[in-house]
């Protein structure tokens, strides 16, 4: 039966309405890379991780390899106790705390918990110690795996509800015309959608802060939430969500401006946030992730209404098979080029598919990926035509063949929401690339030591040397000292040279293995005084 045509008022101002709703969500993307923050990781701290002081410091520092903003900044004292640190700057990828009392002697956690322009919160700590080390206080927790579950869960739902529902919601409008084929299935998964959407987003909030599922109810964790810019994606994303079910529930001559900006939606929610979209050239990354996600809303949504169509009633498919037929291949063509150019920005190196977790998942996806692409295949080549020809036969092999294309897909969907957390090999390189830099302070010189890159293999060191109270100290020699003991690697000593910018410099320094070195630089000040001073350096991993 057909629904009966909407009210001229109705046609004036729905249409109209569509459209601001789609200009609205084109400009949250070109918004966005204004917000801050991506995948960041800790490239620096002051005082540095493990290092001795004499003295109570009167700030604390953590630089970032891209800008953060703090969720969490906590200092545990030597007995255990907490002290919540407040007061801070930022400063382009550095945060500068303020540290409101005098730390008694003893070894203290400098605990932080930051978010970041992708909109993925990242925690860690450092120890350092005042007077002589203690034993360390306990700081943080173990990984909440309940709280993962669900967040892995709740964005599966989601990816559900945009892929599976309003692709399939497009797919009625646009390519069954005026057959209801599948609408149950749709309806479900856009229902599952909105429900997943703002419950995603209070687990976003709890994950920010590190908070149990016990405290989803919290208005601090909503705040947190409302402050990270996955804000945009649940928002434009129940906005799609909505369009979409309007689609269904209003079959109308509308029914097409509102499935088509529901598509369009899909695609903006995902570029406003995620990995992809916070990578470097925005220009370029996040069109990419536009048309990566409405692609893949436009296929997968298609699947389940056009199985249901060939299973209830074959004769009455064939239209919406040829249509599908002929639109699919343009839509795999643009999938896969902003899918190929997408990870090639991300991965960067391709020994990171094997060593970085991101990878490894990205691997796994392209498994799974070549199987659909291969399934399509053969559906489109070898069982397309003879479908449409009425060849009942083929019909039910095509109707197995897209249950299994359909489980292949939420399998995908999986591994997808799998890169929730794990940084990409792009933002880990980014960090490597950073210098690892001491501070050491004595009665009698000071000095900054940085080691650049911070990682494990070939280096340079740069060393600026004072006198204990800030004065200039003009050195006859200084000669840089790295030994690990606990690895057995004896003192790797390396003269240093004066290249005329103020500087001391090591340059061709090997560091063979990463983790915690002891840097000692022995400073010739006169022919008969020589004052050496040194701090643990923390050298990462390549």
């Amino acid at each position: 039966m057909n629904a009966a045509q909407p009210s001229s008022t109705i046609r004036l101002h729905a249409g109209p309405l569509v459209w601001l709703v789609a200009a609205l969500m084109a400009v949250a993307v070109l918004a966005m890379p204004g917000r801050a923050l991506a995948h960041a990781a800790l490239v620096a701290t002051d005082p540095a991780d493990g290092a001795v002081l004499t003295q109570s410091p009167a700030q604390f520092s953590l630089t970032f390899s891209e800008r953060v903003s703090p969720l969490v900044l906590t200092l545990v004292r030597p007995d255990g106790s907490q002290l919540a640190l407040t007061s801070f700057r930022l400063k382009d990828q550095t945060v500068e705390i303020d540290n409101p009392e005098t730390l008694k002697s003893g070894t203290h956690v400098l605990s932080w918990r930051v978010v970041s322009v992708d909109g993925h919160p990242v925690g860690g700590s450092a120890l350092f110690s005042v007077g002589a080390p203690s034993a360390a206080p306990v700081a943080g927790e173990a990984v909440d795996w309940t709280l993962r579950a669900a967040i892995w869960a709740a964005r599966l739902l989601l990816y559900a509800g945009l892929f599976l529902g309003v692709g399939g919601a497009f797919a009625l409008a646009w390519l069954v015309g005026d057959r209801r084929r599948g609408q149950r299935f749709i309806a479900g998964a856009l229902l599952f959608g909105l429900l997943a959407a703002p419950v995603s987003l209070g687990l976003q909030g709890l994950d920010g802060l590190g908070a149990p599922l016990a405290r989803f109810a919290a208005p601090t964790v909503w705040k947190t939430a409302l402050e990270t810019s996955y804000v945009w994606t649940v928002l434009i994303g129940l906005i799609a969500l909505g369009l979409a079910l309007l689609s269904l529930a209003r079959p109308s001559g509308l029914r097409k401006l509102w499935a088509g900006a529901a598509l369009l939606g899909v695609g903006v929610a995902l570029a406003v946030s995620g990995h992809a979209s916070a990578a470097v050239p925005q220009w370029l990354t996040r069109p990419l992730v536009f048309l990566h996600g409405t692609a893949i809303a436009f296929w997968v949504g298609s699947l389940a209404p056009l199985g249901l169509a060939l299973r209830r009633e074959p004769a009455e498919a064939k239209a919406f098979l040829r249509r599908f037929s002929r639109a699919i291949l343009p839509v795999v063509i643009v999938l896969a080029a902003s899918g190929i150019v997408l990870a090639i920005i991300q991965v960067q190196q391709p020994a990171a598919l094997i060593d970085t977790s991101y990878g490894r998942l990205l691997l796994l996806k392209l498994a799974l990926l070549f199987f659909l692409f291969t399934l399509a295949a053969v559906n489109r080549w070898t069982l397309t035509a003879a479908a449409a020809a009425g060849d009942t036969e083929v019909q039910r092999r095509l109707v197995r063949s897209i249950g299994i294309e359909m489980l292949i897909v939420l399998a995908i969907f999986g591994v997808a929401a799998g890169w929730r957390f794990t940084p990409p090999p792009r933002a880990l390189a980014i960090a490597a690339a950073q210098p690892a830099s001491i501070h050491i302070h004595t009665l009698k010189a000071m000095a900054d030591l940085s080691v650049t890159p911070g990682h494990a293999g070939e280096v340079a060191a740069s060393i600026v040397i004072m006198t204990g109270d800030f004065g200039p100290l003009d050195a006859k020699a200084v000669t840089l000292v790295l030994s690990k003991p606990d690895s057995g690697i004896e003192p790797i000593k390396r003269p240093a040279t004066k290249p005329g910018d103020g500087t001391w410099r090591v340059d061709n320094l090997v560091i063979p293995i990463s983790g915690r070195w002891n840097a000692r630089l022995d400073i010739l000040v006169s022919d008969f005084e020589m004052v050496k001073i040194e701090a643990p350096i923390e050298i990462r991993a390549q």
